[in-house]
């Protein structure tokens, strides 16, 4: 399966960093920035997670929730997300259900491609970003989201 613009989210659930179940399903009626990234503690990885970091206050100004994805340990998420004072949940999907479901397994097959979902309260998914390039991604996020809001879709 491979994820489409204006199909519905199908359910997600996982273990966090705090080893706390996160079902998405328990976010609806808020705009959730879903995003799916190779692995914890790599450059890229770690900028990309900073600057969402950096800018949390500005998708929740948006009504936005933000969680990553990567098919680490929640023990792994838990040191990354220590090490750079990460404020947003990051989903564990070591067998790879999550990022198989959503056709976001990289071409080794080892974990995620990195990609961005865009879900409105409804669930229903309004913007894919695919094959993402880290640096300006976190703007290009907050810039879709707020047209998809002005445009109601």
């Amino acid at each position: 399966m491979t994820v489409e613009q204006g199909s519905v989210l199908p359910r997600i659930c996982g273990l966090t960093q705090d080893e706390s179940e996160l079902a998405l399903d328990a976010w609806r009626g808020h705009w959730v920035v879903l995003y799916f990234y190779p692995k914890d503690n790599t450059p890229g990885c770690t900028r990309e997670a900073q600057a969402f970091n950096e800018h949390r206050a500005d998708f929740e100004a948006l009504g936005a929730r933000i969680v990553g994805v990567s098919a680490d340990s929640p023990a792994s998420h838990r040191r990354f997300a220590d090490k750079y004072g990460l404020q947003f949940p990051l989903i564990s999907d070591q067998r790879k259900e999550i990022i198989q479901a959503l056709g976001v397994l990289n071409d080794k097959g080892t974990g995620a491609r990195r990609s961005t979902l865009i879900i409105d309260p409804e669930g229903v998914i309004r913007h894919v970003f695919s094959r993402v390039t880290v640096d300006g991604h976190v703007d290009e996020v907050l810039a879709k989201l707020r047209e998809l809001q002005r445009s109601g879709n």
